[in-house]
């Protein structure tokens, strides 16, 4: 399983190794584009953690042409990436979201376990037991878990109601979409979704089950989201507004 996760990482290395970049004010930042089939115009976009560019083409747009319009956008570029928040490191005293509400961490050096939280409100913590220097890594493993136990559960409520099977729920540190659903039937989520209010996490869940009958983002596909799921214009707009900012908690700074 190692050998096999050491593999697909040094693929992925390899892969953005040959991506074309651009540099913007001391930030090198991949290019990742694609044509899709109903797009009218060219459409550029930061990825959700704001390190890289998604480039979006119509069919007859070559990438060439693309990528000269995204150097014309260098101004829009910097002003996005002037924007971002700062990378908050888990750390003793850091407030962050969690399912959409406010907790703090606290550093319990003596507690016997490993995280648990606690309180509710204003008083909500999650308590990271152990070494101080383990508790980014015992956080994150933990926070993991809490939004796979979620999707999970999500999935198989959605799976149940349209009729479909999948076959495992995968949780990731994805940085270009929220989710990814395979021909064979996995589901592939970011972790950071246990940071967003429930209702975000739930319909992440509904359009990648959908997605099991649907491998396309067509009417259809979207007829059935909306059947089952009736967040999905509050969702996309949580998303939109504050989705890149999820990808800041338990972040280093980034290299230039």
């Amino acid at each position: 399983m190692r050998i096999m996760r050491r593999k697909e990482k040094a693929a992925q290395a390899e892969a953005a190794d040959s991506l074309p970049v651009i540099h913007v004010e001391g930030h090198r930042l991949p290019v990742h584009a694609r044509v899709h089939a109903r797009a009218r115009r060219i459409i550029l976009r930061l990825s959700p953690d704001r390190t890289a560019l998604r480039l979006t083409l119509p069919h007859n747009v070559p990438i060439a042409e693309g990528l000269r319009f995204v150097e014309t956008r260098r101004e829009w570029i910097a002003r996005q990436l002037k924007n971002r928040p700062l990378p908050q490191p888990f750390r003793h005293g850091l407030v962050i979201p969690f399912q959409g509400e406010p907790h703090l961490i606290v550093h319990v050096p003596g507690a016997r376990g490993t995280v648990w939280r606690e309180g509710s409100g204003a008083a909500a913590r999650i308590c990271v037991a152990g070494n101080e220097r383990f508790l980014p890594r015992r956080l994150t493993d933990w926070l993991k878990t809490q939004a796979r136990t979620a999707l999970l559960q999500a999935c198989q409520h959605y799976a149940a109601a349209m009729d479909l099977k999948f076959s495992r729920v995968v949780v990731r540190d994805q940085k270009s979409r929220w989710g990814s659903c395979s021909s064979a039937g996995t589901l592939s989520f970011s972790w950071r979704l246990i940071l967003a209010p429930p209702f975000v996490l739930d319909y992440l869940a509904a359009h990648e089950v959908a997605h099991l009958a649907e491998m396309n983002h067509s009417a259809r596909f979207w007829q059935l989201v909306r059947t089952h799921c009736p967040h999905v214009d509050e969702a996309e707009a949580w998303l939109k507004r504050h989705g890149g900012d999820l990808h800041i908690w338990g972040a280093q700074a980034p290299s230039s």
